[in-house]
Order: structure tokens, then sequence, then C-alpha cells
């Protein structure tokens, strides 16, 4: 598929204001639709990093991350930070910079109170 076509089918799905939806929401998003997690949180990290190595004018491109999910019951740390890296394969090939995550199960959670 083209590039085009994929801003074509961009806009039917998002109206003509595709524009409108910030890198933290496509973040929210797409780590939703791949593991339903029970809380979710992203912050737009990137005023802290302005100058430093792959920051941009208008940043989008430094985020931090944290995710409980039943999705990550048995997995080890390494393999929850590997899926959702797989899950934002494509915004850290072109936007995101750095994604600093804490992936947790909702048991995890618990333990922590």
């Amino acid at each position: 598929m083209k590039k085009q076509e994929n801003v074509a089918l961009d806009r039917r799905r998002f109206g003509d204001d595709a524009s409108a939806m910030t890198m933290a929401d496509t973040i929210r998003e797409k780590l939703t639709q791949a593991f339903a997690p029970a809380t979710l949180e992203v912050v737009d990290d990137s005023a802290l990093h302005a100058g430093h190595a792959g920051s941009r004018p208008g940043g989008e491109t430094h985020f931090s991350v944290r995710i409980v999910a039943g999705a990550f019951e048995g997995l080890s740390r390494l393999e929850r930070q590997r899926r959702v890296y797989a899950a934002l394969s494509e915004e850290l090939k072109s936007r995101v910079h750095a994604l600093s995550l804490t992936t947790l199960t909702p048991a995890e959670v618990w333990n922590e109170h």
C-alpha cells in the first residue's frame, strides 16, 4: 500500500482532522487495542529533553508509559517490553525517539500497596 493510500485510509478512519490526534493519543489507542490495560498512563516528556538527541520542535518524541495489564501475566519484564515495542513499532521507527516503560500485572500493582 502506498503512503498516499495510507493517508486516505487514516482520513476515513479519523475524519479530515486526523492531524488533531497527538502521538500520546496514538500510543494510548494502540496499547489499549493490544493489551486491554486496567491502567494506562502516557506522559509526553519531550520538554525535558529539548536540545538533546532525537528532540524536535513541537515535541512528541520522548514518552513515559505506565501500563497495567493482565496480558503481562507470566511474562518477564523483558518480554513485556518487547511486546509494547512491537505494538508501537511504526511510531518508534518514525516519531518517537525514547520510550520509558513500566509494565505491570494487576497482581503486581496490588502487591505495591
